[in-house]
């Protein structure tokens, strides 16, 4: 059998690419990364990283001939480069189901179609239909670009129209553009499958999650809502999935508002949210991700331990390296650092995840070493 059996590609060389590529190489195989920073964290751990944009057609050549399948660790790489690998080498999930969900209106649309509940919205596509939405959707509302929209980028809260022509004025170029209601929130849960070839499906423990300035701060699983609320919330995410006819790991985000479950998005792969997986789980949702693209059986998900997991941005770094021997001293703190070198504010740098005996006793620990970390 030739090594090309035993290499996997992925698109995209951040966070999510460098854990599922230690995922693989743990497992046996060789991986294959294409990302055009060259200090992509992925590289650390690749067996070869192509330096080239996601539309370079020589590099998505070269993947595609070197590797058994392919993957992507994010959803807005074009949905025309997974179609290129997609002629001459398996693509998981397929790029039909990346493009529905890296754009917000065919997101909605598609959500619509299948009779799932979201919030009210309208789409707007020039500026007497962004009014028109607004009117229609009520203020406040949250205008989002339809493409390249993540950890809180290309969303604004608008509570007069005076506000929104500003807006349109400062940013010309961001129609078309989604319209959200801003709905009353209970709290955010997220649900994590796999979903294999097969059509089987496999669920990690729904996740309850905490943001802050729009991105992903602490997620505490399993989520402390009803059973039948988090039954409701897996059949939801299970039904999107065969619907896209979806071969991989992928995330559902859910509102609860007002007691009711609406969906906010999904993600065509491994999500924050599910971080904790790695420490708390049989199986992580890395390595989940790595048996999905190989076509082996699915791991187990049964969550081991109670768990809390708090991101790590840049900000912790403005006086320098923060003293992760805070963390590293507590015997149950899991810490997890993405090897980026250049600390921005907002930007992941890493994670840390505790578990505990008990959930609360988790997220005592966790809120407590963080406000530590923050201080120090």
């Amino acid at each position: 059998m030739s090594r090309r059996e035993f290499t996997l590609g992925i698109l995209g060389g951040g966070q999510l690419g460098r854990m599922f590529t230690s995922a693989a190489r743990t497992m046996g195989y060789d991986v294959v990364i294409l990302d055009p920073d060259p200090e992509a964290p992925a590289a650390h751990f690749a067996s070869r990283h192509l330096c080239a944009p996601f539309t370079d057609t020589t590099a998505l050549n070269d993947l595609a001939r070197s590797c058994s399948a392919v993957t992507t660790e994010f959803e807005n790489v074009p949905a025309a480069s997974l179609e290129i690998l997609a002629s001459e080498t398996l693509v998981r999930p397929r790029a039909q189901a990346v493009a529905i969900a890296q754009n917000r209106i065919l997101e909605k649309s598609f959500l619509q179609e299948q009779g799932i509940a979201v919030g009210a919205f309208a789409v707007a596509r020039c500026r007497e239909s962004l009014m028109h939405g607004l009117r229609q959707v009520g203020l406040p509302a949250i205008i989002k670009t339809s493409r390249f929209g993540y950890d809180g980028k290309g969303q604004y809260r608008i509570d007069t129209f005076e506000q929104a022509a500003d807006l349109l004025e400062r940013e010309p170029t961001m129609l078309p553009v989604v319209i959200e209601a801003l709905l009353p929130l209970d709290l955010e849960i997220s649900v994590i499958l796999a979903r294999s070839a097969h059509q089987a499906i496999r669920f990690w423990s729904v996740a309850e999650n905490r943001h802050r300035q729009g991105i992903l701060d602490v997620t505490i699983a399993p989520a402390r809502i009803p059973e039948v609320l988090a039954q409701q919330a897996r059949d939801t995410a299970a039904t999107i999935a065969q619907q896209l006819d979806y071969v991989g790991v992928m995330a559902v985000e859910f509102f609860v508002s007002q007691g009711r479950l609406l969906v906010n998005e999904m993600a065509p792969r491994p999500h924050n949210s599910g971080h904790y997986t790695l420490d708390a789980c049989v199986t992580s949702q890395f390595e989940q991700q790595v048996r999905m693209l190989a076509g082996l059986p699915a791991g187990s998900t049964e969550q081991l331990r109670p768990a809390v997991m708090v991101n790590l941005l840049g900000e912790l770094w403005a006086e320098g390296t923060p003293p992760w021997a805070l963390l590293l001293a507590q015997p149950e703190v899991k810490l997890h650092l993405y090897g980026k070198q250049d600390p921005r504010p907002g930007r992941k740098m890493g994670h840390f995840t505790v578990l505990g005996a008990t959930l609360e006793q988790a997220l005592s620990t966790a809120e407590r070493l963080r406000q530590h970390l923050q201080r120090e």
